[in-house]
């Protein structure tokens, strides 16, 4: 099915990536804003790199969510019916876990899948209608960051919004305890979010998972190179860069980074712009926080949420948890 976007929408769109590619290049470090790396090969190329046997996190997201669905559910809804919606639901796959024992709790769910990629919702909704009979899917694709509306719940219905996949985790400190104060402003007293976040590990296992054997990461971050060549007329060769995965555990966060692997000069041309690299220079693409043991309920407590629960793996690397709205 193909998608017809209204021309207004890709104009807005392709001003938003001059605007910030524009303003990147010229900074010092240089550096790029992370959703630029989700077009439709680079969204194609990160579901890949969710199956590597080096990244941890959606297994045991999917594996706490899994052995508590339960649990989250009983909480979220407390004895009323839920309605679940979900930010960045991209492909939906984890989702199930929650959609199948809602169904079977209460007889059929509502489910609103958000995302930017009507593509991506439209085959999402395909597969949830398929494999959980019961479910009924109204997606949204709309930038959540920048502010959504939802329809009120039904008398008597409570709204489950999820925003895992530690997604969270890709927001400076100051901008995601504002995201999930607006995501607050959404919800009604009684309503719930599940929030997912990564937790502080070992900097051997974290640079393995954003630097894998396999050299899928390594794609996933050169594609953006690409894709600046395809929608900017940009002369870049992703083969003159190195992916390069960085720990800082001063902020508590990996970095990813293109690294300049020889001196050259690079034209952009629908922004008429030139860009000259050193050799070493490199081009911040994007961040993934992690978060110490507790501070993820601190963060939903500040934003107005009471800390309902939180569960986490056997091995304490990742943490799953819900807040009430109050």
């Amino acid at each position: 099915m193909a998608l017809a976007i209204p021309v207004a929408t890709e104009t807005l769109a392709g001003e938003k990536l001059a605007r910030a590619v524009r303003a990147g290049l010229a900074s010092a470090p240089r550096h790029l804003p992370p959703w630029l790396l989700y077009d439709e090969a680079g969204s194609r190329l990160f579901e890949e790199i969710t199956e590597l046997p080096e990244y941890y996190l959606t297994r045991t997201e999917h594996s706490i969510l899994a052995r508590h669905a339960g649990e989250i559910l009983a909480v979220a809804s407390a004895g009323e019916r839920l309605r679940i919606t979900e930010l960045g639901a991209g492909s939906a796959a984890k989702t199930r876990l929650l959609l199948a024992p809602a169904v079977a709790r209460q007889g059929s769910v509502l489910y609103e899948p958000i995302d930017i990629s009507m593509t991506a919702l439209l085959v999402a909704q395909a597969r949830i209608e398929r494999d959980v009979p019961g479910a009924r899917v109204r997606p949204l694709a709309t930038d959540y960051t920048n502010g959504f509306a939802l329809d009120p719940a039904a008398p008597r219905e409570r709204r489950l919004l999820l925003y895992i996949g530690s997604s969270i985790g890709n927001f400076e400190p100051a901008e995601s305890a504002r995201l999930v104060r607006k995501l607050r402003t959404q919800l009604e007293p009684g309503d719930s979010l599940l929030l997912g976040v990564d937790l502080v590990k070992d900097a051997s296992t974290l640079l393995r998972a954003y630097d894998d054997a396999a050299g899928v990461t390594a794609d996933f971050n050169k594609n953006v190179l690409t894709r600046l060549n395809r929608e900017l007329g940009a002369d870049f060769d992703p083969a003159a860069f190195a992916h390069r995965a960085r720990w800082d555990p001063i902020h508590s966060r990996i970095e990813m980074h293109l690294e300049s692997v020889c001196a050259q000069r690079v034209r952009l041309a629908a922004l008429d712009l030139t860009v000259n690299f050193c050799c070493g220079e490199t081009i911040h693409t994007e961040n993934s926080y992690k978060y110490r043991q507790g501070q993820a309920q601190e963060m939903l407590v500040r934003a107005g949420f009471a800390p309902a629960a939180c569960w986490t793996d056997t091995r304490g690397w990742y943490a799953v948890c819900l807040g009430v709205a109050g």
